[in-house]
């Protein structure tokens, strides 16, 4: 199932193709249908739903009334399955603090008890068969999405746009460094993720390191992220209030930590976002030129990397 345009099939057909692809991979885990556990289900359906996302919204000028409507379904269904999610996501996070000894396994203990009864208060089966239902709604909707466009001409808009916003979220996030300023960067930064590894067909050598070094980024916003989900746990859960300084000890290694992991997304992000908007369409443009016109070469080179 790649996540990425083909040389032999036009732009509206490879986005239909990789958006069914997703979203049948998600129906089917959320259904029960792919023999994994329901915490690998959710996650691994939730990527699916943000790659669809990603697609859509690299060709979102030509998608019209029919973007939102699509947005706003795959949005929700999103945050219906992240409340599933972060319990087991803040418990991960937590294992990286690596807080050992007894107040480490008392609190971990805690965030487990915590997670179970989220899941069981949310239904947790209940809302994996309401977001399979709605995401199969999208599905036979794909065949009707208005995408005529061929050729660079399709992914031009998204591409730039993208680049831009991520572009400006880095610079306020870097400049107000406030918790959801980091959150709002990192969606952005994901969307543009996603579009590069849409034309991966298209990756040079400098493309390859581009996309780890936005990987790279994406996961350190991410475990931002998740450290601000676990202290406001520890703050606002009657469960932790108890622990005292147990606690106290993990805040301040959240702070270490995030301290860190934002630093090294700023300085990533600089590099990522030397480039203007319109350079950086322009030399996707070059790559793209040169990809159709020695899809062959281009093929085997990659084959060789892999």
């Amino acid at each position: 199932m790649p996540y990425h345009l083909k040389a032999n099939e036009s732009v509206p057909g490879g986005i239909k193709r990789i958006v069914r692809d997703e979203l049948d991979s998600a129906i089917e885990r959320l259904r029960g249908k792919a023999g994994c556990t329901k915490d690998e289900a959710v996650h691994e359906a939730r990527k699916s739903v943000k790659k669809v996302r990603g697609a859509l919204r690299l060709v979102r000028p030509e998608m019209g009334d029919a973007y939102r409507l699509e947005n706003r379904a795959l949005r929700e269904a999103n945050g219906r399955l992240s409340e599933l999610r972060n319990g087991t996501a803040i418990l991960e996070v937590f294992d990286d603090l690596e807080l050992g000894g007894q107040k480490g396994l008392r609190i971990r203990q805690a965030l487990i008890r915590r997670k179970r009864r989220v899941d069981r208060e949310a239904h947790m089966g209940s809302i994996q068969s309401e977001v399979a239902d709605s995401l199969q709604a999208v599905q036979e909707r794909v065949k009707e999405w208005p995408l005529e466009t061929d050729g660079f001409e399709a992914i031009r808009p998204g591409l730039k746009e993208t680049f831009r916003r991520a572009k400006e979220r880095l610079a306020y996030a870097r400049k107000h460094r406030a918790p959801e300023d980091f959150h709002d960067w990192r969606k952005s930064l994901k969307y543009h993720w996603y579009h590069v590894r849409l034309l991966e067909n298209l990756w040079t050598d400098v493309m390859v390191g581009y996309e780890r070094s936005l990987k790279d980024a994406e996961t350190w916003l991410g475990d931002d992220h998740n450290l601000v989900v676990l202290r406001e746990v520890f703050l606002s859960d009657e469960e932790f209030r108890g622990m005292g300084k147990d606690v106290e000890s993990c805040l301040e290694l959240i702070g270490k930590y995030q301290k860190q992991l934002r630093e090294s997304a700023l300085s990533e992000g600089e590099r990522i976002y030397e480039e203007k908007p319109r350079q950086y369409t322009v030399r996707m443009e070059h790559l793209w030129t040169a990809w159709l016109a020695e899809p062959k070469s281009l093929t085997k080179l990659l084959k060789k990397r892999a």
